[in-house]
């Protein structure tokens, strides 16, 4: 049972972090804020989730469980809505950047 909890814990501490290391892949690369801005709350969301369960797994049902498990409600609650505020904040202030990156090609439409 042990052997089984540890591989549980650690597929999903690994899961973790390779969604970790492609958010951070994902924001260095991106160039438009907005983009960038998901990439990292996909971290936030994600990337954290599975690590705080892996550490759940591996920790046993306890009230440590408990406490990591009110950390992972938090974040999902906080991260999405810091998240949206930032991303209305950078669209009302640069504004040309949004229509330069939603204009439309007319003639890819044809």
């Amino acid at each position: 049972m042990g052997w089984i909890r540890f591989l549980i814990g650690t597929g999903c501490i690994l899961a973790g972090l390779f969604v970790s290391c492609t958010a951070v892949i994902g924001t260095w690369k991106f160039k438009y804020v907005l983009n960038r801005m998901h990439a990292a709350a996909l971290n936030d969301t994600l990337g954290i989730l599975f690590v705080i369960l892996g550490l759940i797994v591996l920790n046993g049902f306890n009230f440590t469980s408990l406490k990591l498990f009110v950390i992972v409600c938090f974040l999902w609650i906080a991260s999405p809505v810091a998240s949206h505020l930032l991303a209305r904040l950078e669209v009302t202030l640069d504004k040309e950047s949004i229509k330069e990156e939603c204009e439309v090609d007319e003639n890819v439409l044809l």
